[in-house]
Formats: C-alpha cells, structure tokens, sequence
C-alpha cells in the first residue's frame, strides 16, 4: 500500500522542482544561454525533478507490487500499464528519465540549447505526471 504521506512529500517537492524551472522557462532564451548559473541551476533541478519522478514511480511501484521495471525509464512504462498514468505520457517520461541520465553521466557533453529546449517544451510533461499521481484513488 503507498505510504500517503511520504507520497504527498515527493509530489510537494515535485512541485517546488517544477516551479524553479517554470521560473527559468521564463527567462528569454539569450539571456538564459549567457547565465552560466541560469544554465546550471536548470541542470540541477532537472536532475533533482526528473529523480523525484523516478522515485514517486518506484515508490509506487514497490508498494503495489507492480512488476519490477528493468530501468528508471520503464517504470513509467510500468505505470502506464497499470493506469497510473495516461499512456500518451509514457514516452516523454521516459524520455525525460534518459535526459536525466545524460545530464548524471554525460554531463561534460550537455548542448545548453537543448536544456533551454527541455525549458520550454518538457515542463508540462512533469506537471502531467505529478496531477495523474495526485488524481490516482490513494488522493
């Protein structure tokens, strides 16, 4: 069974996350391109974003006792199935847990016009997965 509140404390930093970077999203995309602190502050909370949505997917998961996924991006896939989440918003979930890694693993060979990008176009991906959590029946 989830743990409601532990649950509810994931969703609440989800939402402070999502509001930093709807902050940056905000910011016009020169300008942001020539903050190296903009830039590296949206890193951060992506990271920390796109881990909270992870771990609000394994929490889940292990408390339901949904089938394991093989990787962080295939517990959304996990999720999708079990209709946690609308299926269209499996795969830029997914999408989005794979840019995580790229910006854990690859960090020295991140394109700072495709983090403005994620800005702009990946943000409501995040909401959309936080409100389907909070609308599931343990809310």
């Amino acid at each position: 069974m989830v743990d409601k509140p532990k649950l509810d404390q994931m969703l609440a930093n989800l939402g402070g996350f999502i509001a930093v970077l709807e902050g940056l999203a905000a910011i016009a995309k020169t300008e942001f391109l020539a903050d190296v602190h903009k830039i590296g502050s949206a890193k951060y909370h992506f990271v920390v974003g796109i881990e909270c949505c992870i771990d609000i997917a394994n929490h889940i998961i292990a408390s339901e006792n949904f089938r394991f996924p093989k990787d962080n991006a295939e517990g959304f896939t996990v999720l999708a199935e079990r209709g946690i989440i609308p299926a269209g918003l499996e795969e830029p979930l997914r999408g989005m847990a794979r840019f995580r890694n790229r910006l854990i693993h690859l960090y020295w060979d991140i394109d700072d016009e495709r983090v403005h990008a994620y800005l702009q176009d990946s943000l409501g991906d995040m909401e959309r997965f936080r409100a389907a959590v909070m609308g599931h029946a343990w809310h």
